[in-house]
C-alpha cells in the first residue's frame, strides 16, 4: 500500500528537477501542503495552490522548528564548480547545505530524499564525484528514518540558467537518441523522470536506505 506524501519541504526547488518535483507534488492527490525554501520569491510558485514559499537568504539558518512535522523532505539542491566560482564554494553548497538539511531530520519520522549524481564516489579523483560521494556517505551514517538517494546521469530539460556543456550535450543526444538503447546505463534522463522516481520512492520505499541509479530512473513507470 502506497504511503501518502502528506506534507513536503523542498530545497533546490528553483532548479530543473526541483521545479518539476514541485509541479508533480502539487498534483499529487494525497499531498496537502508543500513548503519550498527559496532565496527570493518565485512568481511561478504562486500558481500552485498547495505551495508556500519560505524565503531565506542563507539555507544554513534553517533550524529544527522550520522543518518540523513534514512527512517528506526533498533536496534537489546542487550547482556546478563553474557557477559556484571555486571548488570551496561548490563544496560549501553541495555538501555543506545538503548535510545541514539532512541533519535536521535525524531522530524524526521524516523520509529524506536527495538528488546526488551518477558517478558519486568518495574516493574518486574527480572533485565533483568525490564531493557527491562524501555527501552520500555522510547521509547514510545519519540516524534518519528513511533515506532515498537518486543518481541521475545527464539531465534533459530547459534550465533557467545556461550550462554550455550540458546544452551542447543535450542537442547531440536529441539528434542521436534513437541509437541509444534503453539498457545503456549512462543514457540521459529528463527532469520529469527524476521527479517521478522521487515521488514513487516517497510513496513506496520500504527499506530504510535505498539508492536509485540511472537505470532505475530510466525505467520507472
Amino acid at each position: 500500500m502506497a504511503k501518502l506524501i502528506r506534507s513536503a519541504i523542498v530545497i533546490g526547488a528553483t532548479g530543473l528537477v526541483g521545479r518539476e518535483l514541485v509541479k508533480q507534488l502539487n498534483s499529487n492527490v494525497g499531498c496537502e501542503r508543500i513548503t519550498v525554501v527559496v532565496r527570493h520569491e518565485d512568481q511561478a510558485f504562486k500558481n500552485y495552490s498547495k505551495v508556500k514559499q519560505f524565503i531565506l537568504d542563507d539555507f544554513l539558518l534553517l533550524n529544527d522548528e522550520d522543518v518540523s512535522e513534514y512527512s517528506h523532505a526533498f533536496s534537489c539542491l546542487g550547482t556546478t564548480i563553474k557557477k559556484a566560482g571555486s571548488k570551496q564554494t561548490f563544496y560549501n553548497i553541495d555538501y555543506g547545505i545538503n548535510a545541514h538539511f539532512a541533519d535536521l531530520f535525524e531522530m524524526t519520522p521524516t523520509h529524506f530524499l536527495l538528488i546526488s549524481a551518477m558517478g558519486a564516489n568518495s574516493t574518486s579523483k574527480i572533485f565533483y564525484n568525490k564531493v557527491k560521494g562524501e555527501l552520500e556517505n555522510y547521509i547514510h551514517n545519519l540516524n534518519l528514518s528513511c533515506t532515498s538517494i537518486f543518481q541521475p546521469s545527464l539531465l534533459l530539460g530547459e534550465r533557467q540558467e545556461k550550462r554550455v556543456f550540458e546544452d551542447v550535450t543535450q542537442k547531440l543526444y536529441q539528434r542521436f537518441s534513437h541509437l541509444v538503447p534503453n539498457t545503456f546505463k549512462y543514457k540521459p534522463v529528463t527532469a520529469e523522470q527524476v521527479a517521478h522516481t522521487m515521488i514513487e520512492a516517497a510513496q513506496n520505499q520500504t527499506d530504510k536506505f535505498e539508492i536509485y541509479d540511472n537505470l532505475h530512473i530510466q525505467n520507472t513507470k
